[in-house]
């Protein structure tokens, strides 16, 4: 499981000793009052997550999270159904049958149990929930694991303490809270950097297996990679004589500065490991940890040395290639991921999704060990398509949604998820047809049709608006229930975050446009400068230019709706956005010349020399700004960086705003949000601030989401509709 997933999980099922039974959340047959969704009608729907098919094709295992807002609490759950693509959705049968959490199955033994995890330990069970056996006794954690093909080896992610960053205190001192910090990545995302994750290689005996030898004994290194690295970034080669893994070798401030992970190959027998990324011997040029890579020696290497992001390993069947997620450049966590494919007898590599100008975001091979499945965004949808060891790129499915995960189901079948912004996940059967986008899609999942079935929809659109550059924007419109044409609506303009996330057709339990349409309003979310989906030079030109074409884009985006769109009343708009969003919503407040009414900005920066520091992913503001505030030779983009700094145009500022941030996020600091507020109040300007000590750059627990949702929708509503 992925570690800041596990870690959420974990803190929201905690439950006190003296508890005699655990009341067990499961699935909520809501019956809604009207139907128009609501924050209730949202945290109700089941969210489906990791999913596995057995070896026979014939039955699926997945797990669902249960919400209860009462309880503030999460349960996740295992289902297996029969696999049947047809008109009738199989029925599903709950294994999960106690108030514990178990999550990531995958099947074992041919097909005859599934394991999974439970209490942080590993367990396996018959298909149908039977003879459950604990076959882990591990005194730390168990947070993924991966059999091997022959399964007499399994791979136990476990976190061992780590005192590279922060000091051990001494033994003498147990209660004491203090942490001495001697260099960088002591705090990241959410947490304090005081244990890292590493790898073991554990024999299987029976239904026993023991503790395992850590592939990186003695290594200060990480494996998964935080903050979102799960099990995904380890791999069995076919044989079950080698693992692949991904791991960035740095610490202190090279880990702070550098995307640069590599994939290594570590031998069962001998425990050797090799670099697959680098050459033998290869060093890396000296780097200035206050300037942006992207003129620096490290990325203008004579050769191929891959310095960027290299994660998420993959062998081929036959065993004769690996393919991994490729990034070019060091210290640029948001560069093009292209599929890089190794044949491993010569080492030859190359990349096979060129001709596909976006990223790769999820990949599996097929059956022939000739041809790849990849999800890929392209004009703001995620569909899947093909390559093959040539780099021959193919689109198969087409339509407005979103897959979000892939799985071999058999020659010319796959298995994936599908979301759109009316929908949450399903699981799908995907049936290849040769004749490019014509594949279908066939749901096998219902998880939440009986709460979707009791509401309204709101209706999609899609537009092109011509930018104040001569191009073309792509803009979703988003059109309330029961929308009347001849009336007109307060409308928002969505802000995206990143800075270089797609709108897509993403389904949130947060900013969910959905709901949004269900209250009233109508939504303008514009793809603009800085998104994938629309070619690597359309992606790239934000970075070092944060306030320029992207926020005209913006602009156009909303002038558009309100030139053209008679139902959108140019009079009561709002802008909101989260992280880079809310960064926009900063800055906007401050150059919108009166065309909002209100502001929405939800864990945004706000000082970017502030920032600049107080961000723990220290590449992200050197790739983004070009230099430290400080250098006396810094670029002309950085200059127009910090002179653009939203906390600088405060004067301007005429606008209701609402400030929303977590104090555990340490992305983005919660100074960012506080200072917004006061700075705004201090103006005699309307604000308010909706603080969460126990949050990070996300909403996670059930009331604070609920609360998240009525504050939004208060504030919007007090100055966006008319007075009764």
């Amino acid at each position: 499981m992925n570690k800041a997933i596990a870690m959420v999980l974990g803190a929201m099922l905690l439950g006190t000793p003296t508890m005699k039974a655990q009341t067990m959340i499961e699935k909520n047959n809501i019956t809604l009052a009207s139907d128009q969704m609501t924050p209730e009608a949202l945290w109700a729907m089941g969210r489906i997550g990791a999913y596995a098919v057995s070896p026979d094709g014939k039955t699926l295992v997945y797990q669902v999270s249960y919400y209860s807002v009462k309880e503030n609490k999460s349960h996740t759950m295992l289902f297996v159904q029969p696999l049947k693509a047809g008109k009738r959705i199989a029925k599903a049968t709950a294994l999960t049958k106690d108030s514990k959490s178990e999550t990531d199955a995958a099947w074992i033994e041919g097909g005859k149990k599934i394991a999974f995890l439970r209490d942080g330990q590993l367990w396996k069970m018959n298909v149908d929930g039977t003879d459950r056996v604990k076959m882990t006794d591990s005194k730390i954690d168990i947070e993924g694991f991966l059999f091997s093909p022959d399964g007499s080896k399994v791979i136990l992610i476990k976190s061992l303490p780590y005192h590279g960053s922060i000091q051990k205190n001494p033994d003498d001192l147990p209660k004491a809270t203090g942490r001495l910090v001697t260099d960088l990545n002591y705090r990241h995302w959410d947490h304090y950097v005081e244990s890292m994750p590493h790898p073991f290689v554990a024999n299987v005996n029976g239904d026993k297996a023991d503790d395992g030898v850590d592939i990186l004994e003695g290594q200060p290194y990480e494996c998964p990679m935080a903050p979102f690295g799960g099990i995904e970034q380890l791999a069995w080669s076919p044989d079950s004589k080698q693992v692949a893994y991904t791991c960035r070798k740095k610490e202190g401030v090279e880990y702070a500065i550098s995307t640069d992970a590599d994939i290594y190959l570590y031998n069962i027998d001998t425990r050797a490991t090799r670099n697959l990324c680098k050459p033998e011997g290869y060093k890396e040029p000296k780097i200035d940890p206050t300037k942006t890579m992207r003129n620096q020696a490290v990325n203008h290497q004579a050769g191929d040395m891959q310095v960027g992001y290299d994660v998420n390993p993959k062998f081929s069947p036959d065993g004769k290639y690996i393919a991994w997620q490729s990034m070019k450049n060091d210290g640029y966590e948001s560069d093009r991921n292209r599929l890089c494919v190794m044949e491993l007898a010569t080492g030859k590599k190359s990349y096979v999704t060129e001709k596909f100008d976006s990223n790769v975001d999820d990949y599996i091979w097929n059956s022939d060990s000739r041809t790849l499945y990849f999800l890929g965004c392209w004009h703001a949808c995620v569909n899947i398509y093909s390559t093959d060891l040539g780099g021959n790129v193919k689109q198969l499915t087409d339509g407005w949604h979103d897959f979000g995960s892939l799985k071999l189901l058999a020659p010319g079948k796959l298995i994936a998820t599908r979301h759109s912004m009316a929908d949450p996940d399903d699981i799908y059967q995907v049936n290849i047809n040769k004749t490019e986008k014509k594949s279908v899609a066939i749901r096998l999942t219902a998880e939440n049709d009986h709460i979707l079935g009791q509401l309204a929809k709101p209706t999609i659109q899609q537009r092109w608006v011509k930018t104040t550059d001569g191009k073309q924007e792509l803009v979703w419109i988003i059109l309330p229930p029961h929308f009347d044409a001849t009336k007109k609506y307060p409308t928002l303009l969505y802000c995206e975050g990143g800075p270089q996330s797609p709108v897509s057709q993403f389904w949130s339990y947060r900013w969910n446009f959905s709901i949004m349409a269900a209250h009233g309003y109508v939504v303008v979310a514009p793809n603009r400068r800085g998104l994938p989906g629309f070619g690597s030079a359309w992606n790239e030109e934000i970075s070092g230019d944060w306030t320029g074409q992207c926020m005209n884009d913006y602009l156009s985006a909303i002038d558009d709706a309100t030139a053209n769109l008679p139902y959108v009343d140019k009079d009561r708009l709002g802008c909101v956005g989260a992280s880079f969003g809310g960064f926009s919503v900063y800055y906007l407040a401050g150059h919108h010349d009166k065309r909002f009414k209100c502001f929405i900005a939800h864990d945004g920066a706000f000082n970017l020399e502030s920032m600049y520091t107080d961000t723990e992913e220290d590449w992200f503001s050197n790739w983004e700004y070009d230099d430290a505030y400080w250098n006396k030779d810094m670029t002309a983009n950085a200059k127009r960086t910090y002179e653009n700094s939203p906390h600088k145009f405060v004067d301007k500022w005429d606008t209701p705003i609402l400030c929303i941030h977590g104090e555990k996020d340490y992305r983005i600091n919660a100074n960012q949000g506080m200072g917004a507020f006061n700075a705004a109040r201090m103006r005699g300007i309307p604000a308010e601030l909706l603080i969460f000590p126990d949050e990070n750059h996300w909403v996670l627990k059930p009331q604070n989401g609920i609360l998240w949702q009525r504050t939004f929708f208060n504030w919007l509503d007090r100055w966006l509709k008319d007075k009764k």
